[in-house]
């Protein structure tokens, strides 16, 4: 098997260890940096702590480095780095927030170390992704378990007694001090059910059951049960008003059943019924209507929309250079921690950084799309698809949102705002892209021959 195709040669982990750990180390000082800069620009001085902090981190990103280098020595030596260094800079923009909120409200209860113990416990997740889960392949033999998990995750804030309200959408859980959003969890098993499925039906979705509006569409009993689950978890998040993961998942279920058959139809199809559900959703959902209008005239009813028209004096007050860490007031949005906090990084590090941050997004994208590309499983390939196009499709989401190139939603910034949900279960997407990695770029296995007549030899399977 030759490079070109994936695997990597036998010495290329020894190669790049150095590298590896020196990306990690300069991802972590980033973070850390900013927080410096951070107390530097509030109170004119570097936080008494940031020792302690900084040496907390550097042992947390070796040590994961290391479970890495053991467990899966063959994964993308950037996607940690580059995940690492986002995670630092939400830190520090939250504890930013913190010390601003802190000043005018001395009620108010900080969110940075919350993050932070978030942090750890997505850590967590994502080290047992890669320590149980040895073979991403495995995975397809639950392709339905995955499927009625999604829905059952869904289901969770519509039952009495754990179900919560937040903001108008009740897609929260709660258990004694401890809350949790389903769908983030639900958005990963969604992406293995579909890919399960695809990967077997993938000849029969194939064929053509009849021909409309120009384009072949596959049989019904074919399309018909990952239809049906996608229909019904759909259902449940537009009863729950979360409209946001509603087109998050519409979208996962339209681009991975377009990878899977290789029908350019399908984007067709998908994007004439987006068109027409935005349409119905704006005539019978007031809370659409009020989000289209405050897109379109902001300023008309400056009330109501309030929050966005103070993200965007934000992004204009920090301008091409931002006014510098802990010199904006980015506090002023009532939720700059969580859905604003793209704005709020805007005003204090300007648009050149949140352009650098939208690169790394980039490039966490571009990372697992080649996975994907170089994955010789059909199934691993669509899991990673959909993974990183989850990742893609929620920045744009959420970016466009705040800076009105589309309408507001409720979806998080991944790795930057504020959530335990939303953190943890990003970082187990990444786990799940690092073990597709391992396999795809491991390299195949040495198998002896022997010849009664000539030496021994050892040939690489292929």
């Amino acid at each position: 098997m030759s490079a070109a195709q994936g695997a990597a040669p036998a010495w290329a982990p020894r190669k790049r260890r150095g590298a590896e750990f020196f990306l990690t180390i300069l991802a972590v000082l980033i973070g850390v940096g900013a927080y410096c800069a951070v107390g530097l620009g509030v109170d004119g001085r570097i936080p008494a702590d940031v020792y302690k902090l900084a040496a907390g981190l550097i042992i947390l990103a070796v040590a994961t480095h290391i479970i890495v280098r053991k467990v899966a020595p063959y994964a993308d030596p950037v996607l940690l780095p580059l995940v690492l260094a986002l995670n630092g800079i939400g830190l520090a923009m939250i504890y930013r927030i913190d010390l601003a909120r802190s000043a005018r409200d001395p009620n108010w209860q900080p969110l940075a170390n919350q993050q932070l113990i978030w942090t750890l416990l997505g850590l967590l997740a994502f080290t047992a992704i890669l320590v149980l889960v040895r073979d991403h392949r495995r995975l397809q033999s639950m392709t339905y378990t995955f499927g009625l998990i999604a829905i059952g995750l869904l289901i969770l804030p519509l039952l009495p007694g754990i179900g919560r309200t937040v903001n108008g959408s009740r897609i929260w859980i709660r258990v004694g001090p401890v809350g949790f959003q389903p769908g983030e969890a639900a958005k990963v098993c969604l992406v293995i059910f579909f890919a399960g499925y695809l990967v077997v039906k993938r000849d029969a979705l194939a064929l053509a059951g009849r021909r409309f509006a120009g384009i072949d569409l596959p049989r019904g009993r074919d399309l018909g049960p990952i239809l049906l689950g996608w229909l019904i978890s759909l259902g449940i998040l537009i009863f729950q008003r979360d409209l946001g993961s509603s087109l998050l998942f519409f979208g996962l279920f339209v681009v991975i059943l377009y990878i899977a058959t290789e029908r350019p139809g399908w984007l067709l199809v998908g994007g004439g019924l987006f068109l027409v559900g935005a349409y119905f959703s704006y005539l019978f959902f007031g809370h659409v209507q009020t989000r289209v209008d405050a897109w379109l005239d902001p300023f008309g009813n400056q009330d109501r929309n309030y929050q966005l028209i103070n993200g965007l004096y934000g992004l204009a007050h920090g301008g091409l250079l931002g006014r510098g860490w802990g010199l904006g007031s980015p506090d002023l949005t009532p939720f700059a921690y969580s859905d604003f906090i793209a704005d709020s990084l805007g005003e204090e590090i300007g648009l050149a950084g949140l352009m650098a941050i939208l690169v790394i997004y980039g490039l966490i994208v571009e990372r697992g799309l080649r996975i994907a590309l170089v994955c010789r499983d059909a199934f691993g390939k669509l899991v990673a698809v959909g993974l990183a196009f989850s990742i893609a499709l929620q920045v744009f989401v959420v970016v466009g949102g705040v800076t009105r190139l589309i309408p507001l939603t409720g979806l998080t910034t991944p790795f930057l705002s504020y959530g335990g949900s939303s953190i943890v279960m990003n970082w187990a997407i990444i786990g799940l892209l690092l073990r597709i990695s391992d396999q795809t770029r491991r390299p195949a296995p040495e198998i002896a021959t022997f010849d009664s007549d000539e030496p021994t030899q050892v040939v690489r399977a292929v």
